[in-house]
């Protein structure tokens, strides 16, 4: 997620692929994965369906979270609104997986509060260490 804070970038078409975007993306997906995973497993969540479905769950929100901020609109507001939703929508998938609303609420909520803050720290770093550029 290095690009959340460039300028939004005007979406051309036909749309290249950009090896420098599928390395973020992938980056940003594997760290969220592993990350919230992680999260779970701190929680002592052992269930493999509960733990397997987070997986599964990132690649569905992570991806088009991160697709629509990079071609779309990158601004702080539509990054929390992005991030509220994928909150909900992994509370409800948590929910088909452990029946119980409150458990998957503190899932999500937790799962995504911090893979979104070491995410920032990841960003933060970047900048720190290679400075903004910035894509024209």
């Amino acid at each position: 997620m290095f690009h959340l804070l460039d300028i939004a970038r005007p979406l051309s078409f036909p749309l290249e692929v950009d090896n420098e975007l599928v390395m973020q993306l992938l980056a940003a997906l594997i760290l969220t994965i592993l990350i919230e995973y992680g999260v779970l497993w701190m929680l002592l969540e052992r269930r493999k369906k509960v733990l397997l479905s987070s997986i599964a769950v990132n690649v569905l929100t992570n991806v088009p979270l991160n697709l629509y901020l990079y071609f779309i609109d990158d601004r702080n507001g539509t990054i929390l609104i992005g991030e509220v939703v994928v909150f909900l929508v992994e509370a409800v998938w948590y929910w088909f997986f452990t029946r119980n609303l409150k458990q998957a609420a503190i899932y999500s909520f937790l799962c995504n509060a911090i893979s979104f803050l070491i995410g920032l720290l990841f960003l933060f770093a970047y900048v720190l260490t290679f400075g903004m550029r910035n894509e024209e």
